[in-house]
């Protein structure tokens, strides 16, 4: 992966969240090489295996999991020019004797969000299983503190991968400020999504929006859509932060003030869950002009990133 092309950005990022069979077809495109010609190479090593069944493996149709197709898989990593165990990681998790479902490295959300109960009922209420079949691959937010430096609204244009078939919705969570009045708060499907349920927790200011997708999902497809959380509520923000659960995908996060509440200074942190010390923190200059911060993580890790800042 020594040239710096959209479609090497890609297999990069198809290397780290999977599905196994996007990241196979990419890593052929990038290299540009024919089945038949990659037949010949796993030959070369030792590997006897069809062309057939290499075009079902990038299609889909079929997945590794017999021993010897393993071992086609880790030759495949040397004939592509991958990273080791970078293609075998999809298939076979690092410790585990068999594959699992294609879907990046997890971490469970009660230990990204405070309020982990509340959010257990919620998705209760809403018949939601915590993993909704969805991993982010990127992600653009935008959030306005207003002139009471209140948390005004945040705005999301998120891109999503499917890591099983018939996901037709995301769950999109929203956690206010103290005195946060959950009833009040505004939720707007922008685009490529329809506005379902919306449920509320007022002792936590959690709030839960469901958002309906037009077609159903299967493993593999990416889906972009945005959404907006209108709320002005609680007391005075001294930080915004989310909560990842799975690795990998893009996130920008930036932050703008109203010109009548300027912080006095802003930074940059990352936690490894709710109740863990804050690391990487890094100062941010407010831009006059525009009176924003913003951030931009390339390869998420699951746990915690954010934006805290101080008023004078």
């Amino acid at each position: 992966m020594a040239q710096n092309t959209p479609q090497s950005a890609e297999l990069a990022q198809l290397l780290r969240t999977g599905p196994f069979h996007l990241a196979l077809r990419s890593a052929l495109t990038v290299r540009g090489l024919a089945l038949t010609r990659v037949q010949h190479k796993l030959a070369q090593r030792g590997i006897t295996i069809g062309v057939t069944s290499l075009s079902y493996w990038q299609q889909g149709a079929r997945r590794p999991q017999r021993p010897e197709s393993l071992r086609a898989v880790r030759a495949l990593e040397e004939v592509l020019d991958l990273p080791a165990h970078s293609l075998h990681r999809l298939l076979v998790p690092e410790g585990s004797a068999r594959p699992e479902a294609e879907r990046p490295l997890a971490r469970s959300y009660r230990s990204l969000v405070a309020p982990a109960a509340a959010l257990q009922h919620l998705f209760a209420e809403l018949e939601t299983p915590v993993d909704g079949g969805l991993h982010t691959v990127g992600h653009h937010e935008r959030v306005a503190i207003g002139p009471g430096r209140e948390l005004l609204a945040r705005e999301s244009l998120q891109v999503v991968r499917a890591h099983r078939d018939g996901v037709d919705r995301y769950v999109a969570i929203h956690r206010g400020e103290a005195g946060c009045e959950t009833s009040g708060v505004r939720v707007r499907a922008a685009e490529n999504c329809r506005l379902g349920r919306v449920r509320g927790h007022s002792e936590t200011g959690v709030v839960v929006a469901e958002l309906l997708f037009d077609a159903r999902l299967r493993a593999g497809d990416t889906h972009v859509f945005g959404y907006v959380f209108e709320d002005g509520s609680g007391a005075p923000s001294t930080e915004y932060l989310r909560g990842f659960t799975f690795a990998g995908g893009q996130y920008v996060l930036q932050v703008r003030f109203d010109e009548a509440a300027l912080p006095v200074r802003c930074r940059r942190f990352a936690q490894t869950s709710a109740g863990a010390p804050r690391s990487g923190q890094q100062e941010l200059t407010l831009s006059g002009r525009h009176r924003a911060v913003h951030l931009v993580e390339q390869g998420v890790r699951p746990g915690i990133l954010g934006i805290a800042w101080d008023w004078g």
